[in-house]
């Protein structure tokens, strides 16, 4: 296998027409094409494809196809890290998400910037800006989340948002762009009624 190329981190570099690169990305979205071309079911196929394609995967991972990125080798996932339905990924700086996130359907999640400068964009350089997702996190359905953002420990992100820049731990964020609108308080863990089945274990 060739080696693997080092994008630089939040500065301007050769991204397009650059063909070390696009090598690469195409290994990427081969396995991609591969993964999404199984059953559904078929988890002990998509774990082997998985375990080729990310840097880091953790215990009972589960991403639903389909699923796209474009090197895979720089995305790190926790344990019991769960996708929905249509997860993007452009990864090309470190993504790394925790323990426990669950990601709903059509969520998006870009390293990817493109210069302002009309001439550099059309030259093909880009800059890239690594995202962390941290342990416990929930990210609505449609969210998008762009280069450079840290999401805090137990946060819940709203469906349709669009995240701009960091959010701290323990908030329930929304909106475009997406802002903490709340903390996360003990009056949630009784937000919803119980089912008989699991109320002893949950009552306060």
């Amino acid at each position: 296998m060739e080696e693997r190329p080092e994008v630089p981190v939040s500065c301007l570099f050769q991204g397009c027409y650059n063909p070390a690169y696009e090598a690469r990305i195409r290994e990427g979205k081969a396995l991609c094409h591969q993964y999404n071309q199984l059953c559904p079911n078929d988890l002990e196929g998509q774990r082997k494809i998985l375990a080729r394609l990310l840097g880091k995967m953790g215990r009972e991972t589960v991403i639903t196809p389909p699923f796209w990125c474009d090197y895979g080798y720089n995305i790190e996932v926790g344990d019991y890290f769960y996708s929905n339905h249509n997860l993007i990924v452009t990864d090309g700086v470190k993504v790394s998400f925790g323990d426990h996130v669950f990601i709903a359907p059509n969520c998006t999640f870009t390293t990817a910037e493109h210069p302002i400068d009309p001439e550099q964009r059309a030259a093909g350089l880009e800059i890239a800006k690594p995202i962390a997702v941290g342990n416990n996190v929930w990210i609505g359905t449609g969210t998008i989340v762009l280069a450079g953002v840290t999401i805090g420990d137990n946060t819940v992100v709203g469906a349709g948002s669009v995240v701009t820049r960091d959010l701290p731990a323990n908030v329930v964020a929304m909106g475009v762009p997406c802002r903490a609108k709340r903390a996360i308080t003990a009056a949630d863990r009784t937000r919803y009624p119980f089912h008989e089945s699991v109320a002893a274990q949950w009552r306060p």
